[in-house]
């Protein structure tokens, strides 16, 4: 069912996760290019961040346990674990020839207003839609299998509202005032040393809020996913996905206007160079294959990573996958 509440509050929380990174230590979330090189290269930079989405489900357990997200079983027949695998490969080879999946296209890419990563959207979120109408007939999911119109709007009460209001405020402001607080205390101690600790702790205060954002926002549940890729099914249509355009992607736009000269922990802004002028084939493939590994079960590399954290035995069977994927030249 449509969830506009919930998922605008976790949608902000995803703007706020790709603002720390930016405008704290100058650094794009791409969350396929995170995970390929923690598969491959882990660095600190890296192992904080993932550190910091491991504790995302536990802290909203704590809270809110019914906004933790709800996974479909673990496969348990050899051709399920096959298609697995085959799923994680075709999203490992596909974000790594279009240089980013949702989070570094979407989220950031748009609202940089590059054009490379508006052409990358307008690839896989069409391919993603015809791969789901094709492989789901019924375009009914687990989110919508009532009688109701998907599209119908359902309000979380005060006892579910408040407490998500506050734990999404504290979050929010931990974020951006306890990196700063420790470049601070390392200062007095070791100057060299203090920006290497603020970024760390930046680091890890952005993969609490992205997987916070992700399980709230419910962009991490699969059949919630889906039902979004149901479009223009209107019965089986859940639009609250598009709120993460609104609530995600508009403040992103808005704050990168504004941005100033250098981020607070980097000398500078480590943005990705190449423009609409690099597209190639390796990229128009890797998009519509990005959007068909992501049509097929509703499941990104971001989502990906916490399912993983859930279910290791899928985790390692998708990851697996992934990682083949991303091995090919």
């Amino acid at each position: 069912m449509f969830t506009p509440v919930e998922t605008s509050i976790g949608a902000l929380l995803l703007h706020q996760a790709t603002s720390v990174l930016l405008y704290q230590n100058g650094k794009v979330l791409g969350a396929s290019g995170y995970l390929r090189r923690l598969l491959t290269a882990p660095t600190k930079d890296i192992l904080t961040f993932f550190a910091g989405m491991a504790l995302s489900a536990p802290v909203l357990k704590l809270v809110l346990p019914k906004l933790v997200t709800q996974y479909p079983p673990v496969p348990t027949t050899s051709q399920a674990a096959l298609v697995t695998v085959v799923v994680g490969a075709i999203v490992g080879l596909g974000t790594k020839f279009a240089n980013g999946c949702t989070s570094g296209h979407m989220l950031c890419g748009l609202s940089r207003l590059s054009s490379r990563s508006a052409s990358a959207v307008a690839l896989f979120f069409p391919a993603a839609i015809v791969t789901h109408h094709i492989v789901h007939p019924t375009l009914i999911t687990e989110a919508c299998n009532s009688a109701v119109p998907c599209y119908t709007p359902t309000y979380p009460d005060a006892a579910t509202l408040l407490p998500l209001i506050l734990l999404t405020v504290v979050t929010v402001s931990a974020a951006k005032i306890i990196p700063r607080l420790a470049l601070k205390l390392t200062e007095s101690d070791d100057k060299k040393e203090a920006m290497p600790v603020a970024q760390q702790v930046s680091q890890c205060f952005a993969g609490l809020e992205f997987g916070l954002g992700l399980h709230i926002s419910q962009m991490a549940s699969p059949s919630k996913t889906l039902s979004f890729l149901s479009l223009p099914h209107w019965a089986a249509w859940d639009p609250s996905l598009a709120m993460v355009m609104v609530f995600g992607v508009l403040p992103n736009l808005l704050e990168y206007r504004t941005r100033g000269p250098r981020p607070l922990f980097n000398s500078k802004y480590e943005l990705p160079t190449k423009t609409l002028k690099d597209t190639d084939w390796r990229f128009v493939t890797g998009s519509i294959l990005f959007g068909i590994g992501w049509g097929l079960t509703g499941t990104c590399p971001g989502p990906a990573i916490l399912r993983a954290l859930a279910q290791p035995q899928w985790g390692f069977l998708w990851m697996g996958g992934f990682w083949l994927g991303s091995q090919v030249p």
